[in-house]
């Protein structure tokens, strides 16, 4: 039985685990934390990575603790009014072959924690990878080893495994910092209500969406800030500093906002598009790979995907290093792409009231045949014809 270390257990590293073991891999996760706290903080799935998750029979419970985003609602950041909407719900599961869910990242780790026939390795914070024609060897900060047949970085952004694959490179600062968290359905306004819900203005944007099963409302708020560099999930700040970033915008944004009984904030980083993901016997998966900016709410999907790819080309009898090949042919050039989209959409998301704000929201009309490509991709359709579109 081949042996696979996953270093990093995020989403991405324990979707990967999970695809693997159920091949019939050995697999080892380590992370460096010492304990798996729990970060208040959403994520949404699309019919893409639910695509993956139905075939890893999780779909159901997935579905049971999330919350169905029934409408997709774009906002003028001041007045409130709606300029463009859309059904989700049964009409993009419909047309996209699987619902689109907001989730608190909490509940869905715990949930692939419970998947995974296992537990992580914790406060095993990987500082040097060896690899050899053989195998290879993982070296911990505490002085510890591991040896297997393959490593998957799945260590994110600032992965230690990404600097054995490739030259070690700076991330790309984007000069924006967001503020995040949960509120009570309840003490939102109009809360009831919100499906995918983006409020657009001038410089900032916020989008909001809600979790489990609609008791919360998760938000992130996005603003341009030079200075705020610290990239960190346990950064806080005083809801305060984001209402005062967001005077003068609509009542339910900074009623919203005001209510967060904790609020995150941290820089927004991504990295250029790798030239080469893997090695003989060492890959990256998600944002070791492909880290992106949040605004095409891929970053999930798209780790999701790359598990559920690597998971298949490791078991079909290739050699690892054919695998790994294939493997990173398959993702990288639909990752690339929407990278590049991600940082496009910032800016889209930004405009200023006046001719450029008018013609976004005119294009807005096109959006389902804009993102399809996205949503209706099947992992596993491509790596039946090897099409990496």
């Amino acid at each position: 039985m081949a042996r696979v270390a996953v270093v990093g257990s995020g989403i991405g590293g324990l979707t990967a685990a999970i695809a693997l073991q159920r091949k019939g891999f050995q697999v080892d996760v380590y992370d460096q934390a010492s304990e798996l706290s729990e970060i208040g903080a959403g994520v949404s799935l699309g019919g893409n990575g639910m695509r993956v998750l139905d075939a890893l029979g999780l779909g159901k419970a997935v579905r049971d603790i999330s919350a169905n985003l029934h409408r997709i609602e774009f906002h003028h950041w001041r007045g409130g009014d709606i300029f463009f909407e859309h059904p989700m719900g049964d009409w993009y599961e419909q047309r996209f072959g699987g619902p689109f869910l907001g989730l608190h990242r909490a509940d869905f780790h715990q949930l692939l924690l419970s998947a995974y026939d296992g537990e992580p390795h914790l406060g095993h914070r990987c500082v040097a990878v060896d690899e050899s024609p053989d195998g290879v060897g993982l070296t911990f900060a505490d002085g510890s080893t591991a040896e297997a047949d393959v490593v998957v970085g799945a260590d994110g952004l600032r992965s230690a495994v990404r600097d054995h694959v490739t030259a070690p490179e700076e991330p790309v600062f984007s000069a924006m910092s967001c503020f995040r968290g949960l509120v009570p359905v309840d003490r939102v306004p109009g809360g009831d209500r919100f499906g995918l819900t983006f409020f657009l203005g001038p410089g900032r944007h916020l989008v909001a969406y809600p979790v489990r099963g609609g008791e919360l409302i998760n938000f992130v708020a996005y603003v341009p800030d030079p200075e705020w560099t610290l990239e960190s999930w346990s950064a806080r700040c005083e809801p305060a500093e984001a209402v005062a970033a967001f005077q003068g915008w609509s009542p339910v944004v900074t009623e919203l906002l005001a209510n967060s009984a904790e609020t995150g904030r941290w820089a927004l980083y991504d990295r250029e598009p790798l030239r080469r993901w893997s090695t003989g016997r060492v890959t990256l998966l998600g944002d070791a790979a492909h880290p992106m900016l949040p605004h095409a709410g891929q970053g999930t999907n798209q780790a999701v995907e790359d598990a559920a790819a690597l998971a298949a080309y490791l078991s079909i009898g290739l050699s690892f290093e054919k695998a790994l090949q294939r493997y990173e042919q398959l993702r990288k050039t639909r990752t690339r792409q929407i990278q590049l989209g991600s940082r496009a959409n910032a800016t889209c998301f930004q405009v200023p009231d006046g001719p450029a704000a008018d013609e976004r929201n005119a294009r807005l009309a096109g959006l389902p045949q804009m993102v399809g490509w996205i949503h209706e991709y099947d992992v596993y359709a491509a790596i039946e014809t090897g099409s990496a579109a």
